[in-house]
């Protein structure tokens, strides 16, 4: 059940440049699951509209949530000053998170869709690959998952840290195998992890992002394109924040 509160800031840190992390102690912890989001609002009035950002750990006995994201304007640059012992009001878990399947599975984050993949590693119990793409060799979050998956294939852009390349280039070039893969990154990325899926014969479940407004499914905001036509707006979308944002690769247009 989401519930909204005043949160309290745990943990405050720069991860690397233009990466923060915050550790939320919140009772949204409490029903979260690897994939959801929570809403943090801004402390400035002026600013009407919450921030979504990904669940990257849940920690229950601690009751606390890690997020971690990008700079990208004035709300993300407002919580990158926030430190310990301050609050924030906060509202979550949104959406619906990755389903933990059996069998052999590749978790695949690029950019700053690694975060939310930290969790889902951890949380799987079979056989678990973790495939990460990177711009450069500032690999943040990259202990974390060496700690949390069997086996870490990194990839970057400008080759300085493992394949030269994509995360779809480092499945390949490892000839990865899976019976199910996760993936949570830019759209483009997401259609290459998809069409990999259906190549080796894997299922295929992606987080999608989008824009949002409200993050409970109200505004139509953030809606994607669909398969098959949506129970709520009898068009070809999906909600991304009420419907999502994981969906399986089949449901949803990449």
């Amino acid at each position: 059940m989401k519930v909204k509160e005043k949160a309290q800031i745990v943990v405050s840190e720069k991860l690397t440049e233009g990466i923060y992390s915050l550790v939320i102690a919140t009772k949204a912890s409490e029903d979260a699951v690897p994939g959801q989001f929570i809403n943090i609002f801004s402390n400035d009035g002026s600013k009407l509209l919450p921030r979504p950002i990904s669940i990257c750990e849940i920690d229950k006995a601690q009751g606390t949530l890690r997020v971690v994201y990008r700079v990208v304007g004035k709300g993300t640059e407002e919580f990158s000053k926030l430190l310990a012992g301050d609050t924030v009001e906060v509202l979550g878990p949104l959406g619906n998170g990755f389903p933990l399947e059996a069998g052999k599975a590749i978790v695949v984050g690029g950019g700053i869709g690694v975060p939310p993949m930290l969790e889902l590693a951890k949380e799987l119990s079979g056989d678990v690959t973790a495939v990460l793409g990177y711009r450069t060799d500032d690999l943040f979050l990259a202990d974390d998952f060496i700690d949390a998956a069997g086996d870490v294939i990194f990839a970057t852009d400008d080759g300085s840290v493992g394949v030269h390349g994509t995360v779809v280039d480092a499945m390949k070039e490892n000839d990865l195998k899976a019976d199910v893969i996760y993936a949570c990154g830019p759209k483009p990325m997401l259609k290459g992890v998809a069409e990999y899926a259906t190549s080796i014969g894997a299922k295929c479940y992606v987080s999608m992002e989008e824009r949002m407004a409200c993050g409970v499914g109200a505004c139509l905001g953030c809606v994607c394109q669909s398969t098959d036509v949506d129970d709520h707006s009898h068009v070809n979308n999906k909600r991304v924040c009420k419907d999502g944002p994981v969906f399986l690769s089949t449901e949803v247009v990449l």
